[in-house]
């Protein structure tokens, strides 16, 4: 089979050296791909992911079996309607579906019509009406909410009535983020662990993956400004079995069925974000694909072929799969360009890699590279996710920080400190067990680790 993944970042990375571990894969192609995306095997393409028309005229030349849409941009635009009115199998949503992520009013309102917990919000679209709900809430810190996409910079967590007010003009009145901000969502500000579940869905069968956690802030003890992530590791400590089973009878099948019955049947990967608030789980946010940098520490823990799993939610088949997972944990530290996620230079060469963009001890997913003349320069502000499983979540940090001390370039920048909550969180015996410790004790089958 021939596969046309549409992005070039390490999500995609992530998808895409999943997919090449399949038998059914005869080959990869990309658009627009990176450095890393190039050096591990896929052809990549100059077209852009939101050029509907080029990822179709593409498709059709390079005769793929199959395309998968893995940005949110494109799918809110419709690229996968086009492909399928073209004869192509797809993995993402159609354009009707992926509103759940394009519009943060309608994800709210779906939320509010069929009884799905999330928090308390209004929507406004006038700054004066909304700056005078503010005083009359009075509640801080508020959470302010572009309605379409922002590339992820359209949440401001105002601390005080002077940030809400600034992040209300902002948006409505000078347009910070184009017409995805001519409406916002002022909602209340939920307290409590926040855990990330993906879910393949076709519609008629929810199956969700394994949790994660990301750490959006810039710097160390969640500090600086928001990011699009800067490390991940899963599963996430704090959500119990007991909490996937809410989960799962409160918000994971209803939102299935409240997509079915708006006639928008959801066909891909729905990722919920959730805050474990001590009133029960709600939804913080709805995205209409894999998350970024969350695949990268999800889908190496995936024990099934992916293409399988692409091919059985075209097919509306999910029902028919046994989708497994390996044991342990799996930890994903970004290295960033200094100055991320504001300004920062490109074009440095890239020191610690090998030909293939690899490192010996860890998997290396490009998010911002590119290859030229054999060396690889940054070309982003999320650079490299330098990822890791291990027997512990103690293990798979140690390795990929190992892999992160290999690797430099001229300023720059990673958090030391992804994955210290979840290790505060978790009580279990081997905590401190690291990957070069006790290894002896246990044998490894089909990336299961037992104990001898």
């Amino acid at each position: 089979m021939k596969i046309l993944v549409v992005g070039g970042g390490g999500r995609e990375h992530a998808i895409i050296m999943k997919l090449m571990q399949s038998e059914k894969t005869e080959k990869v192609y990309c658009t627009p791909g990176n450095g890393g995306i190039a050096a591990a095997g896929a052809e990549c393409f100059d077209v852009s992911a939101t050029d509907i028309e080029g990822v179709v005229k593409l498709a059709k030349e390079l005769k793929v079996d199959m395309v998968a849409v893995a940005p949110d941009d494109p799918l809110v635009l419709g690229m996968v309607d086009a492909l399928q009115a073209e004869g192509f199998m797809t993995f993402g949503p159609k354009k009707c579906a992926a509103i759940i992520e394009g519009s943060k009013v309608f994800s709210k309102n779906l939320m509010k019509k069929y009884n799905i917990p999330t928090a308390f919000y209004e929507v406004f679209t006038e700054a004066d009406k909304a700056i005078a709900y503010l005083k009359e809430q009075n509640s801080y810190p508020a959470v302010i909410k572009a309605d379409g996409l922002a590339l992820g910079k359209g949440v401001i967590i105002a601390q005080n009535e002077e940030e809400a007010i600034q992040a209300v003009r902002e948006m409505i009145e000078d347009k910070k983020f184009g017409e995805s901000s001519t409406r916002i969502v002022i909602e209340e500000f939920l307290t409590g662990p926040e855990v990330s579940v993906l879910s393949f869905t076709d519609g008629k069968t929810m199956v969700p993956m394994i949790s994660s956690m990301d750490h959006k802030r810039a710097y160390d003890n969640d500090e600086g400004l928001n990011t699009g992530g800067m490390g991940t590791v899963s599963p996430n400590p704090y959500y119990t079995e007991e909490i996937a089973k809410e989960c799962m009878e409160k918000i994971f099948i209803p939102t299935m069925e409240a997509m079915n019955a708006e006639g928008r049947t959801f066909e891909g990967c729905l990722y919920f974000g959730l805050m474990l608030t001590p009133k029960g789980p709600k939804v913080i946010e709805y995205n209409c694909r894999f998350g970024d940098p969350e695949t990268q520490v999800v889908l190496p823990m995936l024990d099934s072929d992916l293409v399988e799993i692409f091919e059985a939610i075209y097919n509306h088949e999910l029902d028919k799969l046994d989708i497994k997972w390996k044991s342990g944990s799996c930890a994903c530290v970004v290295m960033a360009s200094g100055g991320y996620p504001e300004k920062y230079d490109k074009g440095i060469e890239i020191s610690g890699l090998d030909a293939k963009g690899q490192i010996e001890c860890c998997e290396v997913y490009h998010a911002g590279t590119k290859l030229s003349d054999s060396k690889f320069l940054t070309n982003g502000g999320r650079v490299l996710g330098v990822t890791a499983t291990g027997l512990t979540l103690n293990g798979a940090l140690e390795k990929a920080y190992d892999g992160v001390k290999k690797i430099d370039w001229d300023k720059v920048h990673y958090r030391k400190d992804i994955g210290q909550r979840a290790l505060k969180a978790l009580d279990n015996d081997e905590l401190h067990l690291g990957y070069k410790d006790d290894m002896e004790d246990y044998i490894e089958e089909n990336g299961v680790y037992l104990r001898q």
